[in-house]
C-alpha cells in the first residue's frame, strides 16, 4: 500500500513549503498521546532519513518512519476549508476508533 495525498492536500502541501523557501516534502508519523492512544505528526522535511519511506503523489514526496507505517499504510490525506477552519483531514483504513475531540484514534 502507500501513503497519498488529494490534489487539494497536495496543492497546500506546496504552497507551504514555497512560502518556507526550503524542504523536500511532509513527514507523517504517528506519536502515543491523547485518549485513544496515538496521533498524527506532521512536518515539513529538508532531508529525508536512511529509514523514511518515501510516497510520491501529485508530485508531492511524504516520507514516513518504518514504525508508524505500519500504523498508517494505506493512510490519504485530504486538505478541509470549512468556513474559517482549514486543515488537514486523515482518512485511515486502519483506524478502530477516534476520540471525541478527533485528535488522537485507536488501531
Amino acid at each position: 500500500m502507500a501513503i497519498t495525498l488529494t490534489e487539494k492536500a497536495a496543492q497546500r502541501v506546496e504552497k507551504y513549503l514555497e512560502s518556507r523557501g526550503k524542504g523536500i516534502g511532509l513527514k507523517l508519523a504517528v506519536k502515543t498521546t491523547g485518549c485513544s492512544g496515538m496521533a498524527y505528526v506532521l512536518e515539513f522535511v529538508d532531508k529525508a532519513s536512511s529509514e523514511d519511506q518515501v510516497f510520491e503523489s501529485h508530485g508531492v514526496k511524504i516520507l514516513v518512519d518504518p514504525k508508524s507505517l505500519i500504523y498508517i499504510d494505506g493512510t490519504e490525506l485530504d486538505f478541509k476549508r470549512e468556513g474559517l477552519n482549514e486543515g488537514f483531514e486523515f482518512h485511515n483504513p486502519n483506524v478502530k476508533d477516534s476520540c471525541g475531540c478527533g485528535e488522537s484514534f485507536t488501531i
